[in-house]
């Protein structure tokens, strides 16, 4: 996409908005020079900011929200809160005011607002949340974490389309491998939807990337590209991964503080683990996507700083420039066909409550394999990034191996990162 473009910003969620929000948006603007940002927020408090940061505010048109959803919020309590900023930034993009959404706020009501609102795209049943990681390999992406407690084969088989074009579109894979998380690598292991999502992607036009199933300690081993998992799980296992980082910091910390010894060994050790500590830096990766919806969706951590913002400002830039949703749609003839060979093997697998209707895009299927029209994406522009060991050499800070063909995450546009703690032992 070359032509301008607009996305339209949540200013008040978040623990720190609206001034981490704008913050960000300062540097957002100096990576994209060609995007415009429709403000949404409460005037009175965004204004002051918005004269305190000059690239901010030549690139923001002001709208104003006198609401906020909070985090406490219900999803059917945000849905009445019509004049709430993060409602307001929805309906732009509903309207075509905007062509995607950032927000740092309550997730349950952005996702249930940009169901509602912004609706899914024709053929996807679920709308999935992905992200992207690091593992031992360079990075990963891994959905759904958290959009859908259960899924049924159908959702699955969704969730491994949407991950694959999520792949190639902002990481640059050509052919992205995916793996299906599970108790195990067997292919006798697992529940019916498991095994028979297994089976559709093995006979889809993307058969030869799928690599059959992976288990939890796969996902940082880097067997894969693409984890593909229910919402459940996928929570759990993010939240897990992300309370193991947490308490390797904590041990650390605790052994280069026992002794003397242990303290001039940290002085030795100090320049690696800035390099540790710059690969697995949370804001290098925040920003999840909401995909299958009809416009772009990014949810932000709510506790970032302006610098994770301004990734997830990057993420939303990167989905929007690389036309992400038309690729998805190019696929969807392949998904319906797909969705029908799932829908006649859900019957009694499928959750309660879970939708097992077939081909919602209402072509028929002709019979033999279902098979899936990948899209042809071609190779980005910042060709294929290595997925390297990580005693490789690892990126700098800000310089992200989620690439984009815009510069702006490539390191042609230089991103200044706040400085970290310092894991320096004290006193």
């Amino acid at each position: 996409m070359t032509e301008p473009y607009t996305l339209a910003v949540d200013a008040m969620g978040g623990d720190h908005a609206p001034a981490m929000v704008i913050a960000g948006l300062e540097v957002a603007a100096e990576r994209h020079p060609g995007a415009r940002f429709l403000l949404v927020g409460d005037e009175a408090k965004i204004a002051p900011l918005l004269a305190a940061h000059r690239r901010a505010a030549a690139a923001c048109t002001l709208r104003h929200a006198p609401d906020v959803i909070s985090n406490e919020a219900k999803p059917t309590t945000a849905l009445r809160q019509r004049q709430a900023s993060m409602r307001v930034a929805i309906d732009a993009v509903a309207a075509g005011e905007a062509s995607g959404v950032v927000s740092a706020g309550n997730t349950g009501a952005l996702l249930a607002l940009a169901k509602i609102v912004i609706k899914t795209l024709p053929g996807i049943d679920r709308p999935a949340m992905a992200a992207i990681g690091p593992s031992a390999r360079g990075d990963v992406v891994m959905l759904d974490l958290g959009a859908n407690v259960t899924c049924d084969t159908r959702n699955l088989v969704e969730f491994a389309v949407m991950g694959d074009v999520f792949a190639r579109t902002v990481l640059g894979l050509t052919a992205p491998s995916i793996g299906l998380l599970n108790v195990g690598s067997e292919e006798l292991k697992g529940d019916d939807r498991v095994r028979d999502a297994a089976e559709i992607l093995r006979q889809s036009a993307i058969g030869k990337q799928f690599y059959g199933f992976v288990e939890g300690h796969d996902i940082a081993a880097g067997t894969t590209d693409v984890v593909v998992t229910d919402g459940f799980t996928g929570n759990v296992a993010l939240k897990t991964g992300e309370g193991a980082l947490k308490l390797i910091g904590e041990l650390l910390r605790q052994v280069f503080r026992s002794s003397i010894a242990a303290r001039l060994a940290y002085l030795l050790a100090r320049p690696g683990l800035d390099r540790l500590r710059e690969w697995l830096d949370p804001r290098r990766y925040n920003g999840a996507v909401m995909l299958g919806l009809n416009g772009v969706v990014v949810k932000s951590h709510g506790g970032t700083d302006a610098q994770g913002f301004a990734h997830a400002m990057d993420v939303a830039v990167d989905m929007v420039v690389h036309r992400f949703n038309d690729h998805i749609r190019r696929g969807l003839a392949g998904v319906a066909v797909l969705n029908h060979a799932a829908g006649t093997q859900n019957g009694a697998n499928a959750p309660a409550g879970n939708s097992t209707k077939g081909n919602a895009t209402g072509g028929n299927s002709t019979g033999g394999n279902p098979t899936l029209e990948t899209p042809t994406l071609g190779t980005p522009a910042l060709g294929t990034p290595t997925r390297e060991n990580i005693t490789g050499e690892s990126p700098p800070l800000g310089n992200s191996t989620v690439g984009s063909p815009t510069g702006a995450r490539t390191g042609t546009a230089e991103r200044e990162s706040a400085p970290l703690a310092s894991a320096q032992p004290s006193d």
